[in-house]
């Protein structure tokens, strides 16, 4: 009850991710398949991966920049746990498993990801500051609606422009609907998840070259100022 708050409990601590290494011992906790408070444990694999979450039942995905790669298991139940060092700090928020094409969608052993302690306390102070509002995401926004678009042979093969935000960092570019963007930040992008991972490592504010195929296959390059 909140009104009775068991006593004896401390808040967690929570770390400095920038300090994570490749190979740093870390622990998960959470509730995998309901099981209540179950840790795993594994390495820091990776660090500053972009990792995009596909859509899907009633979420539009996303992408997490900047995100910890660990080998230990973390299944669904774990997002919103705890990934935490050796020092018993909070390095890192358990947030997605890698789902393997070759094993029929299902999560791959070994690849989890977690939101950076950082980020977690950034974007929580933020809301907590400014009456749940978060006034700078940090994360660069182009202003479209995209779609894959693929060639003859079904490799995908840029991103379609298919609305674009009245004044917004598109629109201002002059990119239009049906206009196809192939590269972005010199980074060739053949997909709206590729898209999605470039846009992930720039910064608001910034000014990046577009190269876009318009539908009369006229190929250019502008410059667009990010938006947020």
């Amino acid at each position: 009850r909140l009104d009775q708050p068991p006593t004896g409990l401390k808040p967690a601590r929570f770390g400095d991710s920038s300090k994570l290494q490749i190979g740093d011992i870390v622990l998960a906790m959470g509730n995998p398949l309901g099981l209540t408070g179950s840790v795993t444990d594994g390495i820091v694999s990776a660090v500053g991966r972009a990792v995009t979450e596909p859509a899907g039942d009633g979420s539009p995905g996303a992408t997490l920049p900047q995100a910890i790669q660990t080998s230990a298991a973390i299944n669904p139940g774990n997002s919103g746990g705890a990934l935490v060092d050796l020092s018993a700090d909070v390095i890192g928020v358990p947030t997605l498993a890698a789902i393997s094409p070759q094993t029929g969608g299902s999560a791959a052993p070994g690849i989890g990801f977690a939101i950076p302690s950082n980020v977690v306390t950034d974007i929580a102070g933020q809301l907590i500051a400014n009456g749940g509002h978060v006034t700078n995401s940090r994360r660069a926004a182009l202003g479209i609606g995209a779609v894959t678009v693929v060639d003859q042979n079904g490799h995908p093969a840029g991103v379609a422009v298919g609305s674009v935000v009245p004044g917004g960092p598109a629109a201002a570019a002059g990119i239009k609907p049906g206009d196809v963007i192939t590269a972005v930040n010199n980074t060739p992008v053949q997909s709206s998840a590729e898209l999605s991972e470039v846009l992930a490592g720039v910064n608001p504010g910034q000014a990046v070259p577009v190269t876009v195929v318009d539908p009369q296959g006229k190929t250019s390059s502008v410059t667009v100022t990010l938006g947020q």
